[in-house]
């Protein structure tokens, strides 16, 4: 076997934090489905049925990282949430109707 120390890293995205990779993912999809769901005559049902995933995603992600949220990680993550309604807005209303 080797020992070499660079293989014995944590394979969890390269040790990138789960808040961090929570919040990105958040984005993602978040922006991505009002993109495609959401239009000036009115919201797809199934843009909210992909929120209702995210949020059930983002439950258990909390649940099982509880550790690694404290103070500044909850905060980053309930200013990405302000963020996001503010990018639903923004994201709607450029489209040209």
């Amino acid at each position: 076997m080797d020992t070499n120390p660079v293989f014995n890293r944590r394979h969890n995205h390269n040790n990138t934090p789960a808040s961090v990779t929570l919040i990105i993912t958040n984005f993602i999809v978040f922006g991505l489905s009002t993109q495609l769901f959401t239009s000036c005559a009115g919201i797809n049902a199934f843009f909210w049925v992909v929120l209702a995933a995210l949020a059930i995603y983002n439950y258990f992600t909390i649940r099982k990282y509880r550790e690694d949220y404290d103070k500044p990680q909850v905060i980053a993550y309930v200013l990405s949430l302000v963020i996001m309604i503010g990018l639903y807005f923004v994201l709607r209303y450029s489209q040209h109707c």
